[in-house]
């Protein structure tokens, strides 16, 4: 069985939906300036939402680490970024690799002060999502490591080591999902059920670790323009479609998703915790 594989962090597209709003980055406001240049480590950082949110990070003054299972991808947009910027190439999933590379980063450049995990998978079985009945355990495992289990990983490493030596602001940044909260859409239940799990251990990280003044917070994106979202559609109209059922009139940019996240890691956000961002186009208003 051929599996095509699709990452959250897919490389953008040149799809173009109909637009109601500003399609560019804005200039970030002075605020957000990190004057001593904290560090941010992004996991899935090599392209698609993962590079938007390292791009946007290192405007906002962040000298970040954009950690990939691609090497050649990160280190493409860590050198694309400019000087003070580093990258990493391990997998989130393997708890020696992410213990090993967070004692790296924190000896050899710095504390981490922001985690951003966006790194994440949606397996298709023969280009299509599984049903239950028809999903293997093998693919039940593999996106759980790599969408929930790596949260976990990195997460505990975060937290034991801002333990060991606080940092001002610790900002922790999930990655949900509106299949999560709708439980269907586009999305396999495998796929589903690990950003379900996201969730919830965002909230209990969040918990855990408010005494330290760190914050945990989720975005969970809707339709955002990847290779993963185009990896579920069949039909050249689905995507004009789908826009139509959404408020704003379009599809979200991976632009959009990193907006969310600049905001989350920044001091304005010190009073939001345990939350989750929609980063959706009103799709789902509650």
């Amino acid at each position: 069985m051929n599996d095509f594989m699709y990452t959250q962090c897919g490389p953008r597209s040149t799809f173009k939906p109909p637009l109601r709003g500003p399609e560019t980055l804005q200039p970030m406001a002075d605020h957000h300036a990190q004057p001593h240049g904290r560090l941010a480590l992004v996991t899935g950082g090599g392209r698609g939402i993962g590079e938007a949110v390292c791009r946007r990070l290192a405007a906002s003054g962040y000298r970040v680490v954009v950690a990939d299972i691609d090497g050649a991808n990160a280190r493409a947009v860590a050198q694309s970024l400019g000087e003070g910027h580093h990258f990493r190439q391990f997998d989130v999933s393997e708890e020696a690799a992410v213990e090993a590379v967070f004692d790296d980063i924190e000896g050899s450049i710095g504390p981490v002060a922001a985690l951003v995990c966006v790194a994440g998978v949606l397996l298709m079985p023969g280009g299509e999502r599984s049903l239950i009945k028809d999903t293997t355990l093998e693919d039940w495992e593999r996106t759980f490591a790599v969408n929930a289990r790596s949260v976990f990983l990195c997460g505990r490493a975060y937290l034991r080591r801002r333990e060991a030596k606080p940092v001002a602001h610790g900002r922790i940044v999930t990655f949900g999902s509106v299949a999560a909260q709708l439980g269907g859409y586009r999305s396999s239940a495998t796929y589903i059920g690990a950003k379900s799990a996201v969730l919830g251990l965002t909230k209990a990280m969040a918990r855990e670790s408010a005494h330290m003044g760190i914050t945990v917070n989720s975005v969970a994106p809707g339709l955002i323009d990847t290779d993963m979202l185009r990896g579920t559609v069949r039909s050249s109209g689905a995507l004009d479609a789908a826009a139509a059922n959404i408020p704003l009139g379009r599809i979200g940019t991976v632009d959009d998703v990193a907006g969310a996240v600049d905001y989350l890691v920044s001091e304005q956000a010190a009073y939001i915790t345990g939350n989750v961002i929609d980063v959706n186009g009103g799709y789902r208003m509650q």
